[in-house]
């Protein structure tokens, strides 16, 4: 889903969300052939049938609904809570599994992942005890990110003394480690005077677990079910957006400051209605709709076609965008479903590749025959 943030109820330019879909889906899109043995191999090679697709899609209705009106109706905020912790495990697994999977680095690179990983929570618990970041919390934090600086710098002398080419637990740990101690300790326990959480690290990790689900995912769909899938995806989106459960849990979420939504300004600079920079926000699932669109036209028509529609893609969100001030205000509603705009730059190109492919005539090569040629070592009779 679409949100904004904004003063102006007239077309409004923004740069910085369409040109960030294009990244994303250009980066899945070249890394998917990369990653694609091995994360084939990781889910089994299995692929999603018609079945699996409506069930998903009928999953992601109820779960999404239930959040909305559980939420709205919550003492103690026992239910968000509770989905914050939910998700907060769902994103740790993936970032493990993904990890671990490409965690059989030689020496060399598991020691420089170790370092980095060890020198950036060394900077975090230094930086925690003084300047405007101190809080109430200071302490703890700064015991935290020390604990795993230690425990990623003890890795790197354990390198040195084994030669272990297979996949380590301990190297896939050191991500989802510093995400969930960046998560509570900047988010949850967190008092300071500079937010660092939202929406820099949010982002950060908004971007980073977009490329891994569209990676991880795209191997289960195929060309026919990718099809079904976004036709059926962008119906329940503009109908559970118009209802009112989509932007409900998009607000829920917000509120947890939980990486479901990418929250850039808007550039140019607009104003929001408190004053400040206007921020544009755009849920993980449309750069994960957008990316499998992009992946399985990849897969389908080449290189060329695949990068086209992303393009596309992101131009006609970047259009749809523009007027999304007049849409939402004619409508009276909190966000737009940004399936709609995604599949209006995915769908002429899709059917272009589709009329030229068909027109085309089939040239087929004539059977050659062998052939004869006189053996002259072999005497004439």
């Amino acid at each position: 889903m679409l949100q904004l943030d904004i003063v102006q109820s007239m077309p409004t330019l923004d740069l910085a969300m369409p040109t960030a879909l294009l990244v994303v889906v250009l980066v899945a899109i070249f890394l998917n052939k990369r990653a694609e043995g091995r994360l084939v191999a990781s889910v089994e090679q299995r692929e999603f049938r018609t079945r699996d697709v409506i069930l998903l899609i009928v999953f992601i209705a109820i779960v999404i609904s239930v959040i909305a009106y559980t939420s709205m109706f919550s003492p103690l905020d026992v239910v968000p809570n509770i989905l914050m912790v939910v998700f907060l495990a769902s994103y740790t697994m993936l970032l493990f599994t993904f990890s671990h999977i490409f965690s059989d680095l030689t020496r060399k690179r598991a020691q420089l992942l170790s370092t980095g990983f060890g020198t950036a929570s060394l900077i975090v618990a230094v930086v925690s005890l003084s300047g405007p970041l101190s809080d109430g919390y200071s302490l703890f934090r700064a015991i935290a990110f020390f604990a795993l600086s230690v425990l990623c710098f003890t890795i790197v002398a354990y390198e040195k003394r084994k030669i272990i080419s297979k996949a380590r637990w301990y190297l896939a740990a050191q991500p989802p480690a510093m995400f969930v101690l960046l998560f509570v300790f900047f988010n949850v326990m967190y008092g300071g005077a500079v937010s660092v959480w939202f929406p820099i690290l949010m982002d950060i990790f908004g971007f980073t677990f977009a490329i891994l689900i569209i990676l991880y995912l795209s191997s289960l769909f195929s060309w026919k079910t990718v099809g079904i899938f976004a036709v059926m995806l962008t119906f329940m989106d503009v109908f559970l957006v118009f209802t009112g459960p989509m932007v409900t849990a998009a607000q829920t979420f917000t509120g947890l400051g939980l990486p479901v939504l990418i929250y850039l300004p808007n550039i140019p600079i607009v104003y929001a209605q408190s004053g400040g920079i206007g921020f544009r926000g755009l849920g993980l699932g449309d750069f994960f709709f957008a990316g499998i669109l992009a992946v399985q036209t990849y897969n389908k028509f080449g290189r060329k076609t695949g990068v086209i529609s992303a393009v596309t893609m992101a131009l006609a969100f970047g259009i749809w965008e523009a007027f999304l001030p007049e849409i939402t205000s004619f409508f009276e509603i909190g966000g737009f479903p940004a399936t709609v705009c995604i599949i209006c730059g995915w769908i002429p190109i899709v059917a272009w590749k589709f009329i030229t492919t068909k027109n085309k005539p089939s040239t087929t090569m004539p059977i050659s025959q062998p052939e004869m040629h006189p053996n002259n070592n072999v005497p004439l009779q």
